[in-house]
């Protein structure tokens, strides 16, 4: 089964990034918008069971980190994704490299940027046209994330929790 570690940020950016993600992101009904931590890998029911024991120790020494978000940024030319770009800080970057280094599953292929997708898989006239209109929009928000959920993937394609951790605030 497919597995995932994300952080969901609070209604009003989920609804921020939903009003984008309903006409430019084809995954908008498979999972609610999130910033991943953890990219997804493989794990039977057994190895579930250690991976979840590994995260409890991960978020017992890892706590709360302030999610800012201050623009709109893209991946192009690679992929035509875009996304709200998650500024990275200390707290967040110890969380993403307990969960990445010497943890189960591969590390990630990709460097960590830190980000909430709102629109993916366009054209390239599409991307060209939505991505300067969103420059201009942009965006300001700040939060404090203070827990993590191990996600899923079912059989249609959707994502659901598995389990949620909630990280230290004595750390």
């Amino acid at each position: 089964m497919k597995y995932g570690i994300v952080a969901f940020p609070s209604k009003k950016l989920q609804d921020l990034a939903n009003g984008y993600r309903k006409r430019y992101d084809p995954h908008y009904a498979l999972i609610t918008p999130h910033m991943t931590v953890k990219s997804v890998f493989e794990a039977n029911d057994k190895e579930i069971e250690h991976v979840a024991s590994a995260i409890r120790e991960v978020t017992n020494k890892n706590k709360p980190f302030e999610l800012q978000v201050s623009k709109v940024s893209t991946f192009a030319p690679i992929t035509n994704t875009i996304f709200f770009k998650v500024t990275p800080n200390e707290d967040l970057l110890a969380l993403h490299k307990d969960l990445n280094e010497d943890f189960f599953g591969a590390p990630s292929e990709f460097s960590f940027v830190p980000h909430i997708t709102i629109a993916q898989k366009l054209n390239s006239g599409e991307h060209d046209d939505i991505i300067g209109q969103l420059k201009m929009i942009g965006v300001d928000h700040t939060e404090i994330i203070d827990r993590i959920h191990l996600l899923y993937q079912l059989e249609d394609g959707s994502w659901t929790v598995y389990e949620t951790f909630r990280l230290d605030e004595d750390n």
